[in-house]
This record gives C-alpha cells, structure tokens and sequence, in this order.
C-alpha cells in the first residue's frame, strides 16, 4: 500500500511538472516577440560631405544612422510603445528646467513622406510640449493609420478633431491650422507660443533655443508674424475672388469677380505663412469678432495664410500685437528662386514652385542662417543633406542637455565600434 502510495505521488509530481513545462512553451509560442532592432550595416553611411557636421573620429572610421527603416517600425512591426520610441531615438526626458518653464505647441500639417514627418517629429519632440497634428483629409489610409499608430504612443500628441483636405494656396491650408489651435486651447498643457509646421520642414535651433529665442526682450510679449503692408503686385490675392475644386484636390480657380473691401476697415499685409504666436493671441483669433470676420473674408482669397496673421498682427489691440514688425522674426530659412544673387548663390538641389528643395551643399547657408527652421526637404531626392542636417541637430541638442543622456537619443553610431560618442558626457 505505501509503495502504491509512493508511486501515485511520484506520478503526480511528474505530471504537473509536465504540465508546468508544456504550458511555458505554449505560452513562449503564443505571446509575441519584439523584433530585433535593424542592424547598423543596413544603413548608408554619412555622404562624405557630412564630416564637417558629425564628431572627429579616427580616420577610415564612419558614421552610420541606426534607424535607416523609420517607416518599417511604424508600418511592419509590433514594438509596443516603449520599445517604438526608443528604436526611434525619441528624447522622452524634458532636457532643462529652463524648457519645461516654457512649453510650447506645435501644429504640424502633414499629406505625404511618412519618414520625413517622423523625422520632423523626433527632432521637435520634447515631453513638456503639446503638438497637434493635422493630416490631410486625401492622404491614404494606410498613411494616415501609421500616424496615429505613432501619435498614440504620446499623450502630449494628437491629431486634429477635423482634417480638411488641403489645396495649395487655398483657404483650406489657413483652416487647418485653426482647427488645430481649437484643439490646443482645450490642452491641460499651459503652453506659452505656437508654431506651425509644414511636413517638409526641418528644426534649426534646438528647443532650448526656441525657448530662449521666444523669450529675448524682442518677443517675449510679441507675436513673429513677418511681412509688410500688401504690394500692389500682390492685391489680385484679396481683390479678386477665388474657389478650391475639391474635384481635383489641389487645384485653386480664379473666378474673375471683384472682392469687397475687408472688414472693419482693416489693412491689408503680406507675409509669411508660417508664424509663431502668443497664446492671448490665439485666443484672440478664435474669439474676436474682427478675426472671426476677416477669416470669412478671406475664404475666397489667394493663400490667405499668407495675409491673415500678418494682418491681425497689425491691428494695435491684438494681444502681442508687434505694428514695426516688418520682415522681423527669423522664422524660416528658404531660398527663393528670384532671390538669387542677392539674399543667397542658388539652390543645390533643384526648385518647387521657386523654393529651393535642399541638397547636401545648401546645409552651410542653412547652418549660417540659424532660422527657427528650414524649408524645404525631401527625403527620397536628397537623403544626405536630412541625414547631416538630422545629425547636426541632434548633436546640439544633446550637448546643451542638464540631464544624463540615455543611449537610446544617440542617432549614430561608429561603424568599428559599439562606443558612442556621447557616452563620455551621459553623465553631465
């Protein structure tokens, strides 16, 4: 009887040990693994031109982006969201007291190269921050999915409650932009000014830079809206009427009939579309009579992005209204065709609607400029010209960190070693 009992217990204890055994390989086998991080040599070096922006190394020894495949993260793998935004390189500590003093939002509007628009994000991305993200109404699905897929991972990041299906120089450009900063007045983030983006754009000054740029006696309490009053070669823009055909998705119809003049007696200005603005501001523009009329003013105008904020900017009782402004507020750096010779020697990558789409040789009169940012970039025309530029950037910005740097912001590495050329200083 003991020996029966003796052997019933061994033939349980075996049994749930088997038991225990065939349930951990089940479960290896049925929970999901996380891809392994691409490895460096499939990515293309840094273009020999880019030495001037990258650290000394020893000679015969290159530099390699880690992250040649953005889009394969975000398209093909299933990294949960800690592991995405470290193969990514995402910065996810606020980098100074200084900046987190001074957050800021973002309004990014974006139709097409999904590994451009992540680039864009990572380099302007701080966790203090809030950024709105409009993506066309037209883009693919598959497009718009990958964005959000990236999006959900912050909760400082989201896209805009309404997407418009953007023309080129139509209102629609200008009512993105609204719909973006509707949303980011509901943000519990207490942000202090407002940038808007375009895909195609690249950062210049790191965020600490913005923040001290935005802070200097000039625009601490001021708006950066530059232009000038409107030049009469540019009047056909307000004074004749204009219509998106929605049919063709980017085409904008002159309609040969006269405007009336605009509301409230206001004066027209010309300028850029891109700006950076108050938060009074915004609040201004969302509530105001004067800019709600002008705004209905100007949805039959030629790009009204280009008049409505600088005109806004001009009227006295506009919060951070800044009148002398004129060209003031080094927001972009662009090389514009018919400014050759004089504000620049050529674009050395080729020209879009007379804007210079940058190649590798136009980066030093970027880098001279320091604007806020630059425009504009390609990612499939001149990959080498984002690469240095990406680099360049990052480098700054992590050389003015006051916190450790973790391993993961690091976007290059040596192609003989594992050392990176900021671990030295992760300690700072």
């Amino acid at each position: 009887m003991c020996h029966l009992e003796g052997t019933k217990c061994s033939f349980l204890l075996c049994l749930a040990i088997s038991i225990m055994i065939c349930s951990a390989i089940y479960l290896k086998t049925r929970t999901p693994t996380e891809p392994k991080p691409l490895m460096t040599s499939s990515c293309r070096p840094f273009s020999t031109e880019c030495k001037a922006f990258l650290p000394s190394t020893e000679e015969g020894v290159e530099w390699y982006r880690r992250d040649c495949q953005v889009e394969s993260y975000i398209l093909n793998s299933h990294l949960q969201c800690p592991s995405l935004l470290r193969h990514l390189h995402f910065i996810t500590k606020p980098l100074s007291h200084e900046e987190v003093a001074y957050p800021l939002a973002f309004i990014v509007t974006v139709h097409k190269e999904l590994e451009l628009f992540v680039r864009l994000l990572r380099a302007i991305y701080m966790p203090q921050n809030v950024y709105c993200i409009h993506v066309d109404a037209k883009v693919p699905l598959e497009y718009k999915a990958a964005v959000q897929k990236l999006v959900s991972c912050f909760q400082n990041i989201f896209l805009s409650s309404r997407s418009e299906t953007v023309t080129y120089a139509g209102f629609s450009r200008l009512q993105a932009d609204i719909n973006c900063m509707k949303d980011l007045v509901k943000s519990k983030i207490g942000w202090r000014k407002v940038v808007n983006l375009c895909g195609q754009d690249f950062p210049l000054q790191s965020n600490l830079e913005l923040v001290q740029y935005m802070q200097s006696n000039k625009w601490r309490d001021r708006n950066m809206t530059p232009g000038v009053k409107q030049p009469a070669s540019m009047r056909y823009r307000t004074q004749l009427q204009y219509r998106e055909d929605m049919e063709s998705y980017g085409a904008l119809k002159g309609l040969g009939l006269k405007k009336g003049l605009p509301p409230h007696n206001l004066e027209v200005y010309f300028g850029t579309a891109y700006y950076a603005l108050t938060r009074a501001f915004v609040d201004f523009v969302l509530k105001s009579p004067i800019a709600r009329d002008f705004l209905e003013w100007s949805k039959d105008t030629f790009s009204p992005d280009e008049h409505y904020w600088v005109t806004l900017n001009h009227i006295e009782e506009a919060p951070g209204s800044y009148i002398d402004g004129g060209w003031e507020g080094d927001i972009r750096a662009i090389k514009w065709r018919d400014q050759e010779g004089k504000v620049h020697s050529g674009c050395k990558g080729y020209y879009v609607r007379d804007i210079c789409i940058y190649g590798i040789d136009d980066l030093p009169w970027i880098i001279k400029r320091n604007s806020m940012f630059a425009n504009k970039f390609e990612s499939d025309t001149f990959p080498e010209a984002l690469d240095c530029l990406e680099q360049w950037h990052r480098n700054k910005v992590l050389s003015q960190a006051t916190v450790p740097i973790d391993p993961s912001w690091l976007l290059a590495t040596q192609s003989n070693s594992s050392t990176n050329y900021f671990n030295s200083s992760a300690g700072a």
